[in-house]
């Protein structure tokens, strides 16, 4: 009988010391403690469970280690803990749009895993902390409306991984970093805060030499001449070229009308010269043609950094007007950024062509690994299939609900739930296509 009983109370020790002693277990309940959750989305957090991965808007991988806290808009109130450092597979850590209050724990640089760090839209206050450096893989980091203070830390420029960064409407102080990664970024990063203006540059200046010699005199009508001559012989081919273009026909891609200042941004966005995204695709090369639909064409290229890029040729008539209303549309794109959204780089815009660049998806589409997936690949497995569907879902639920203005998609489909290189889904294909926006029942902007 002794031996039935102590042979109970073993398991049940073991079942114990394995409650206790799944630290990310521990982490998250910490977190629920410190919480006031008003909508009970945190229910199902039950501390008893030998780990969290069967609790709601929590993921894990297939070694039961957590990679996703997904709690935003979730109306939570309270403060961050320190025992989030704990979660070392922690990939994305989304608490935006909620009422979370307190200081951002140091030992958040402990994720090293991290790629997103969302904590927008909350109440958070004091530094932003400098141990977010160890983060190297860290592609998100949007800390904005928040009342954060003290001056940005100048190593989080070793970031190299940073896509996107937000800062905006907090109360930091200090210089603005320009360099290392933070070089990529625009003001608008860091607008309505206390930060010193960055400095302008001075015009240049042209040096005056003094009154020539009257040797120099001599000299320079010989160099005029030598000037105009050379002036002659390389503007004669030019007047032929372009004597030639003018009657080449139009449907050919040598049109290429002067464009104004290609270095001017909309945001994070890069506005490319038509010549950069010609070199990067070949001067748009059929061989190079990823899809076409009823907008154009889609080419891959290599730009100038070595990065892969998706370049949309759009094909759309032309309106008086439609270069502010395209640059409007591209603006409001480029406002809709989230993993799960297909995000824009750059575009190109000159009084014949409308081009977006996009980052190249180098699994595809979910139609194409479905349809035209080659005997020698695998087929997308169960975990894969249920990954696509919930990153789906994220991606939409922000478009719908969460992106300001609001975006309804309106051609969810396969072939437009894009698959990154970990098969993470990337919803495309919701911008602009009749280059229209339009007011849909006053509570949303629908993009058609």
């Amino acid at each position: 009988m002794w031996g039935i009983w102590s042979s109970a109370f073993f398991l049940l020790f073991h079942l114990v010391l394995r409650v206790s002693g799944n630290a990310e277990g521990d982490a998250l309940n910490a977190l629920r403690t410190n919480l006031l959750d008003p909508g009970d989305v945190l229910q199902s957090w039950d501390p008893t469970l030998v780990n969290p991965c069967t609790w709601f808007h929590v993921t894990c991988n297939s070694e039961n280690s957590v990679t996703r806290v997904d709690l935003g808009n979730a109306n939570l109130t309270g403060q961050l803990v320190t025992q989030l450092g704990n979660l070392p597979n922690l990939q994305y850590l989304e608490l935006y749009s909620n009422n979370i209050s307190g200081t951002i724990p140091d030992e958040l640089g402990n994720l090293t895993n991290l790629v997103s760090l969302d904590l927008y839209l909350n109440k958070l206050s004091g530094p932003i902390p400098k141990t977010l450096d160890r983060l190297q893989k860290l592609r998100f980091l949007r800390l904005n409306n928040n009342t954060l203070r003290g001056t940005i830390p100048m190593n989080l420029t070793t970031i190299t991984s940073l896509q996107v960064l937000d800062l905006s409407n907090n109360k930091l102080t200090g210089d603005i970093p320009v360099n290392g990664s933070f070089s990529l970024f625009t003001p608008i990063s860091f607008a309505n805060n206390n930060l010193n203006p960055l400095p302008v540059s001075p015009p240049s200046q042209i040096p005056t030499t003094g009154s020539p010699s009257n040797g120099n005199n001599a000299i320079g009508p010989i160099a005029g001449g030598v000037a105009a001559g050379a002036a002659l012989l390389f503007a004669a081919p030019a007047i032929v070229l372009a004597y030639w273009r003018r009657r080449k026909p139009q449907d050919h891609f040598f049109d290429v009308p002067a464009e104004e200042d290609p270095e001017v941004h909309l945001g994070q966005l890069k506005r490319f010269s038509l010549r950069e995204l010609q070199v990067a695709t070949d001067n748009f090369s059929h061989k190079n043609i990823l899809g076409r639909g009823g907008f154009g064409k889609v080419y891959k290229g290599r730009l100038a950094d070595g990065s892969l890029a998706a370049v949309k040729r759009l094909k759309e008539e032309r309106t008086q007007g439609g270069e502010l209303q395209f640059q409007t549309e591209v603006e409001m794109i480029s406002m809709a950024v989230h993993r799960n959204l297909l995000r824009l780089r750059g575009f190109c815009m000159t009084p014949t062509e409308r081009l977006l660049v996009y980052p190249y998806m180098v699994n595809g589409s979910v139609a194409s690994c479905l349809r035209e997936r080659p005997e020698s690949q695998d087929p997308l497995n169960w975990p894969k299939r249920q990954g696509i569907a919930l990153g789906s879902a994220r991606g939409l639920a922000y478009l719908h609900d969460h992106c300001d203005p609001k975006i309804i998609h309106r051609d969810v489909k396969a072939a437009n739930i894009l698959l990154d290189e970990e098969f993470e889904a990337v919803v495309g294909d919701f911008g602009s296509r009749s280059g229209r926006l339009v007011p849909h029942m006053g509570l949303a902007y629908l993009i058609t």
